[in-house]
């Protein structure tokens, strides 16, 4: 049970994180004279993605078998890895790194995009171990 609310909860509010910062924390480039940067379009993308995220994150908690949660967490990796990828390769940002989706939205996402990949893997992990010895992976030693 811990294990759900834990790992559920920081699925949750990374995602929220995600979907949300670039709108409200770490904004990207203003829109100018009616004409959008690339990068605003990859901050939509984000809402999305994090919406998502906070979404299976939520479903983290709600179910207990290792699994399906297992299978969750898996979605939320593939996720992360999608996060990750829109403003770096995918959809990108503006040509100027003076900027401020270069000098601050890009770097928030990146950062939160990876401690995601890292809970994603330390859940997953967790789980497989589980799922391997009944008795969980504290029998290990």
């Amino acid at each position: 049970m811990k294990n759900r609310i834990l790992s559920g909860g920081a699925v949750i509010v990374f995602g929220l994180l995600i979907a949300l910062g670039p709108q409200f924390l770490f904004k990207v480039c203003p829109v100018v004279d009616d004409m959008y940067m690339k990068c605003h379009w990859s901050a939509q993308a984000e809402i999305g993605i994090g919406a998502v995220i906070a979404l299976l994150g939520a479903a983290l908690v709600f179910f207990s078998s290792p699994k399906i949660r297992l299978g969750l967490t898996i979605g939320i990796f593939l996720s992360a890895i999608l996060a990750l990828l829109i403003p770096h390769a995918l959809i990108g940002g503006c040509a100027m790194p003076s900027m401020p989706c270069r000098k601050i939205t890009f770097p928030a996402l990146t950062v939160l995009s990876i401690l995601l990949l890292i809970t994603g893997g330390l859940n997953g992990l967790y789980l497989t171990l589980k799922k391997i010895l009944p008795e969980g992976p504290s029998k290990l030693a």
